[in-house]
């Protein structure tokens, strides 16, 4: 009779198995770079059952990076945008009326708790309260989550795992996580990749020449300089990438970069000007 430990060891993928799966369908696989040692802290947070933060400014690669890791991992990514208004039934589930009928409809949380997804709640300290609280017993060794409406309690599987993404620089103004919710995840921290990186990513997502991607980080690097001009948040790759793939479709280098970088940062006249200043005398 086999144990417990035995099946789980042989429902989750190994890490030369996760490697494996990540190989052979390398052409179905979101591109993402690593920048260091994440792929293989997923890998294990994964295998260990450990819930995972993902920490970094806007546009930086946290989503990409789990739509790449999920695929690599070969489990369904169930992603969950979050703003002010996600509550808690948005989360688990709700009664709709369906031909006469009521029907129980489960909720993104719901559906991967029972179908061993991978979920992730992209911005969670933008959520509710009522909502945030919801993972709770999803990240310590319960592993569970309870409808009230229905009555149901529900065991995640063992391929279940939950992912969130907070950016500190940005939400420290706005809303923070508290540490009760916080300290049930281990972290991982992002920034915006070196030079050579950025130029490579920019290069290959925009379809553009390395020499253009080089002109666009240099633009997002001088910019990133500027603490003057007290930006809520500066230029992100997906910015930069963005800006590549208007250049891609025909568009003149410096319009581009206005439309795609200067314009979305900021909306005072002056911050724009300055910016539109920096790009005219950079590409």
């Amino acid at each position: 009779m086999k144990t417990n430990q035995t099946m789980l060891a042989e429902s989750v993928p190994s890490l030369d198995q996760v490697r494996e799966n990540g190989s052979d369908a390398s052409a179905k696989i979101a591109f993402y770079l690593p920048t260091g040692n994440e792929v293989d802290l997923c890998i294990h947070a994964y295998r260990s059952r450990i819930p995972l933060m993902l920490k970094g400014p806007t546009g930086c690669g946290k989503t990409r990076f789990m739509e790449h890791m999920a695929r690599r991992i070969g489990r369904e990514l169930i992603t969950v945008s979050c703003n002010e208004d996600t509550s808690a039934t948005d989360l688990l589930g709700r009664h709709l009326i369906r031909g006469g009928d009521t029907v129980w409809t489960d909720g993104p949380v719901t559906r991967a708790v029972r179908t061993g997804a991978i979920l992730y709640l992209d911005e969670i300290a933008e959520a509710r309260a009522d909502a945030i609280v919801v993972i709770h017993s999803l990240t310590d060794h319960r592993r569970e989550i309870f409808l009230d409406r229905t009555g149901e309690s529900i065991q995640a599987s063992d391929d279940f795992m939950v992912v969130i993404s907070y950016n500190p620089g940005y939400q420290r103004s706005l809303r923070e996580l508290k540490p009760s919710t916080r300290q049930r995840f281990a972290s991982i921290t992002f920034g915006y990749p070196n030079e050579r990186e950025e130029i490579r990513i920019v290069a290959h997502e925009a379809e553009i020449d390395a020499a253009t991607a080089k002109k666009l980080v240099g633009i997002a690097t001088k910019i990133r300089q500027l603490t003057e001009l007290s930006l809520l948040e500066s230029v992100s790759t997906r910015l930069l990438i963005a800006a590549g793939k208007l250049i891609a479709s025909g568009i003149p280098p410096r319009a581009a970069c206005i439309a795609a970088i200067a314009e979305p940062l900021d909306d005072e006249a002056e911050t724009i000007a300055a910016i539109r200043q920096l790009i005219e005398i950079s590409i």
